[in-house]
């Protein structure tokens, strides 16, 4: 990783699509940006509905020419629609970012969990209150939306120098250097995990299993 690293997050969707930006310094310190959410309604036209939020997409990375986009990847649910919702808004930003070159990573809910707050099924108070410790805010960045996209750049920034994330065009395993990286921290401590490292194992595997 670079002395420091600007990186946006995106907690995609159609009808919210959250951005974070925050900077990443090389001793783990992490500086807010600057956050938002972009919206669309039902009643546009879907096309353009993913316009609206490539174009938001665009602005955020004109003004703030990010070095990383990192990206929540969910897996399949029941409600369909917002599966496709979510896939759409993604392949939007995901386009933006490839027309200029910037690096992207895709990070699970539960991967995320892990890094901000230790715990890979803490709920979404408590990333959200971790999330205003880390960066230092007077206040709970809102909507949620935009505290989930905040939370992402976060488990990117600090994950960075041990794995980027998913490699999209496997989209079935996370990338080889996380594992890799957690097998030297357990060499080097004789076995041992620390809790963070134990939960960022343990949402691994349930991100292969497909949970």
């Amino acid at each position: 990783m670079t002395a420091e690293q600007v990186i946006l997050g995106v907690d995609p969707g159609l009808t919210r699509c959250g951005f974070g930006v925050v900077r990443m310094r090389s001793n783990r310190k992490v500086e807010w940006i600057h956050h938002e959410v972009q919206g669309t309604t039902p009643d546009q036209p879907l096309e353009q509905r993913i316009l609206s939020i490539a174009r938001a997409a665009e602005s955020m990375m004109d003004r703030f020419a990010p070095d990383a986009l990192a990206v929540e990847r969910l897996f399949a649910q029941n409600n369909a629609p917002t599966v496709v919702g979510t896939a759409q808004a993604s392949g939007a930003v995901i386009a933006e970012a490839a027309r200029r070159g910037i690096p992207v990573a895709w990070h699970t809910p539960s991967e995320v969990k892990a890094a901000v707050t230790g715990d890979g099924d803490a709920g979404k108070d408590a990333v959200t209150r971790m999330v205003v410790r880390i960066l230092g805010l007077a206040e709970p960045p809102r909507p949620a939306d935009a505290a989930d996209a905040i939370a992402i750049a976060i488990c990117h920034g600090w994950r960075s120098g041990v794995g980027a994330g998913y490699d999209a065009q496997a989209a079935t395993a996370t990338h080889q250097g996380a594992r890799t990286r957690l097998a030297q921290l357990s060499a080097a401590k004789g076995g041992g995990l620390t809790a963070a490292q134990k939960a960022w194992k343990a949402a691994e595997q349930r991100a292969r299993r497909g949970n």
